[in-house]
């Protein structure tokens, strides 16, 4: 009896097992070299939590726009001149410095966005459009204005009123009224010169 097996029973169960192996390397291999797709950006998108309009810029503060006030009458009544009565002589070239004394009788706040305007007479070397004092309703206020008198003698007026936010004048117009006079040069009085008394020389 033989003690092993005969080459040819061997071989056909060889061959099987080695085609076996390579069969599984070659899936293995198709298996491994198989790219899985990643998950897209667009299928995962998240939606912004807040809304870059409403964002402001750290440190910056908006300012706010004065508006009109809704419902509302603007009025100014003249009550007096504090400074500078009508016919006022000065000298070409004077500064003068003229305050009315007003009250606001409306039922609205002036605030910036409210002014003086000239509406009659020269601005005699002032702004034509000032800002109007702030007054909240049913107070007092000093309105002033800083004019140049004109060079050339005569007599001037310069007439104002006040305008609210949307360019509508309104309340009592009020001005100065000044008289330019010709400059005197004073004279000096002469010098009196002093009187020496003689001493009759003793004889």
């Amino acid at each position: 009896m033989n003690q092993f097996p005969q080459p040819n029973n061997l071989w056909p169960n060889a061959v099987r097992n080695i085609t076996y192996i390579i069969l599984l390397l070659m899936i293995a291999g198709c298996q491994s070299g198989t790219a899985t797709p990643l998950p897209s950006e667009a299928a995962h998108f998240v939606p912004p939590t807040s809304n870059p309009a409403q964002e402001q810029v750290s440190g910056s503060t908006p300012t706010p726009l004065p508006t009109r006030q809704a419902n509302c009458l603007n009025q100014l009544e003249f009550l007096d001149d504090l400074t500078i009565p009508d016919g006022f002589e000065v000298f070409p070239g004077e500064l003068i410095i003229k305050r009315w004394l007003i009250k606001n009788t409306g039922n609205c706040n002036w605030n910036s966005s409210y002014s003086l305007q000239l509406i009659s007479g020269l601005a005699l070397g002032a702004e034509k459009v000032q800002g109007l004092y702030p007054a909240r309703q049913s107070t007092k206020a000093v309105l002033e204005i800083t004019f140049n008198a004109p060079d050339n003698p005569g007599r001037y007026n310069s007439w104002w009123q006040a305008y609210d936010p949307d360019g509508a004048r309104f309340g009592d117009p009020f001005y100065v009224e000044i008289s330019v006079v010709e400059e005197i040069e004073k004279e000096e009085p002469a010098k009196e010169e002093p009187v020496v008394e003689e001493t009759p020389a003793d004889s």
